[in-house]
């Protein structure tokens, strides 16, 4: 690709399960891109749809005067946007960063507050929506922050969501997709156990989910879920990955004294489930496995 204008160019770091199909309905929206990831082929499949690679987040930055990062971790996330050779190296006043990943509501108040001193903006805008949604570009973005710094980059949200909702300061966009995937996630053990228990009472499981899909029990969970259980396909969102956001979900909940009963117990579930080695398959598919040899009972599709 030519050099480019930054003022015309997007950035994106971390180019995931979910990163990649983004960035590409970037391109697809006639944005140009520069991205990296620490992963050479992720990297080169971005690269030979047409965007320029960059060789680490402050070339992203110097490139760009929006950068998205799609990392996993608070960790990672601070790491690629204000330490050493991250994107706070390469910015300008006046850029827009967006921090899309589920990481902790106060690290990045205090990212912001780092890169504010600079006169750049920070954004969250967390996505849900899986990768399912992340492919067709109808993620759900749900964003914290500087209502101009919103508007900077609304072009960039608007090639991959189709619905973006503004939740006030910076880390509230986080704080909303934490209670949402609070939800699923805690929700994924009880699919878990009700297919178990219906299992071993001698129900088709075939039988069960197709009658569960018609009725009260039915949700967006166990539409993912069950499926996924009856074909054995553990393949998805890891396991590893939902256990740092009931961490956030904790400790966020702690922090505002607030009680979790419910949260915590499927947090101890998922750690059993983890602990069996369980950590980088499907965490609502695979949780089956705990309740599996507990019971001594296989829920499998005919």
């Amino acid at each position: 690709m030519s050099k480019q204008p930054r003022d015309e160019t997007v950035g994106f770091i971390g180019l995931g399960m979910m990163g990649q199909p983004m960035a590409t309905n970037i391109m697809k929206k006639g944005h140009r891109l520069v991205a990296y990831d620490v992963a050479s082929g992720a990297l080169d499949k971005i690269a030979s749809l047409g965007a320029k690679a960059a060789t680490g987040p402050a070339d992203v930055a110097r490139q760009a005067n929006v950068v998205i990062s799609m990392v996993d971790t608070t960790a990672q996330a601070e790491e690629v946007i204000v330490g050493k050779g991250g994107v706070i190296d390469g910015a300008q006043a006046g850029d827009v960063i967006v921090s899309m990943s589920t990481i902790d509501p106060v690290m990045l108040r205090a990212m912001h507050a780092t890169l504010a001193a600079k006169g750049i903006g920070l954004i969250d805008a967390p996505v849900s929506g899986m990768v399912k949604g992340a492919i067709a570009g109808t993620l759900k973005a749900s964003v914290g922050g500087d209502a101009n710094a919103l508007e900077k980059a609304r072009p960039v949200l608007e090639a991959m969501s189709s619905e973006i909702v503004h939740f006030g300061p910076i880390g509230q966009g986080t704080v909303m997709k934490l209670i949402n995937n609070l939800l699923s996630q805690v929700t994924g053990v009880v699919v878990a156990e009700a297919l178990v228990l219906g299992t071993k009472a001698g129900l088709d499981p075939t039988q069960m989910v197709q009658s569960i899909l018609k009725s009260t029990g039915n949700s967006v969970a166990f539409e993912y879920a069950a499926p996924r259980i009856l074909e054995r396909n553990f393949e998805g969102i890891r396991m590893d990955i939902v256990d740092k956001d009931l961490e956030l979900q904790v400790q966020l909940a702690k922090s505002l004294k607030v009680p979790l009963f419910m949260t915590n117990l499927a947090h101890q579930v998922y750690q059993m489930a983890r602990s069996e080695g369980l950590g980088s398959e499907d965490y609502a598919a695979s949780i089956v496995k705990v309740y599996e040899r507990i019971t001594g009972v296989t829920v499998k599709g005919h």
